[in-house]
């Protein structure tokens, strides 16, 4: 257990060794922390392009970046592939590459807590070297802020541990000397990301409801794919056979260009009639800091791109009732007709 999942991906960075010069590639269509982590080691981050039906990192435009590497004579150190909106990315492919190419695996799955791939709900550490899950008041359960390392490397679990509290060891295998019970030692400065014992009972609370909460998020999403599907301007999110979503979101597209109406003004008039709605994610790569220092441009990954012009993310939890979900794709279509 760790403070929040940025702490997390911290701490695996770490303990997987990535250093200056190390490339580190993932979505981006994810969370600013999906490539921060890399940044705070000193590794180079950088991205490949999402697979248009389900929203997650494209196997085969990875493998395009890994041979562009390699002609440079350069090696890919780690890969952290995002369960986004709570459907699986394509891990027997991404495990298949692991092994033809020699990187580190990480599973970013804070939105997937409770999805399924290929009918295994563990699915996650079988596949990535380590995951990363969250626990923030959003996610399927919370411990109001906090997250979590799985892994079933025992080294790294342990340099984790250490890391998470100051870089801090009583092992006695590890120790130089031992003056007593108090004695411990530092062999690298670590950090405080350990999370308190009071946010842990909630998390432990929360997790009796976690079954019933995927449920019930399973059963909006199909409200949602029943209004929606019927009419040719939304775009509703996809499933792959192999795959289980736990829908920490649901990302709903509207091609606004095509239909020549403002994003930005059909957001605000949807708010104005109290649909809160949210954009995930505005793509990594176009962010300030990526582009003025490491290159990046519009246009380097379409797919992403479009995916963040085109979706909205529409209501989506637990305590939703038949009655919000009428409102909700009511006023959605609604103000859609209005605006034309």
């Amino acid at each position: 257990m760790v403070s929040n999942g940025t702490a997390g991906l911290h701490l695996i960075a770490l303990g997987l060794g990535w250093k200056k010069d190390d490339v580190v590639i993932t979505s981006p269509i994810t969370f600013l922390a999906s490539a921060n982590c890399a940044v705070y080691v000193g590794a180079t981050p950088d991205f490949v392009d999402i697979d248009e039906s389900s929203y997650t990192l494209d196997p085969n435009e990875l493998e395009w970046k890994l041979k562009q590497y390699s002609t440079q004579n350069r090696k890919v150190k780690a890969v952290v592939a995002v369960d986004y909106a709570g459907h699986p990315c394509d891990w027997s492919a991404l495990k298949t590459l692991q092994e033809k190419y020699g990187f580190q695996l990480v599973n970013d799955y804070c939105h997937s807590l409770g999805a399924e791939y290929k009918n295994e709900i563990q699915y996650a550490p079988k596949y990535a070297d380590a995951v990363n899950l969250s626990f923030h008041p959003v996610k399927h359960i919370t411990t109001g802020e906090g997250g979590a390392v799985l892994t079933n490397n025992e080294t790294l679990d342990k340099k984790i541990k250490i890391m998470r509290t100051h870089g801090m060891t009583k092992d006695e295998s590890d120790l130089e000397k031992n003056d007593g019970p108090w004695y411990y030692e530092m062999h690298e400065p670590g950090f405080n990301y350990r999370i308190t014992d009071f946010q842990c009972a909630l998390g432990i609370s929360q997790l009796k409801k976690l079954e019933k909460n995927i449920e019930r998020r399973r059963q909006i999403a199909e409200y949602y794919n029943n209004v929606f599907r019927k009419d040719g301007r939304f775009i509703i999110p996809q499933v792959s056979g192999s795959a289980k979503h736990a829908y920490h979101l649901y990302s709903l597209q509207i091609n606004f260009n095509e239909i020549k109406i403002s994003k930005k003004e059909y957001f605000l008039k949807l708010k104005e009639r109290n649909i809160n709605c949210q954009v995930h994610y505005v793509p990594v790569h176009l962010q300030p800091f990526y582009r003025k220092n490491f290159g990046f441009n519009v246009h380097d990954f379409p797919i992403a791109e479009k995916f963040y012009e085109r979706e909205l993310s529409i209501p989506m939890y637990p305590d939703l009732t038949d009655d919000d979900l009428n409102y909700i794709s009511n006023t959605i279509i609604e103000t859609l007709d209005k605006l034309k």
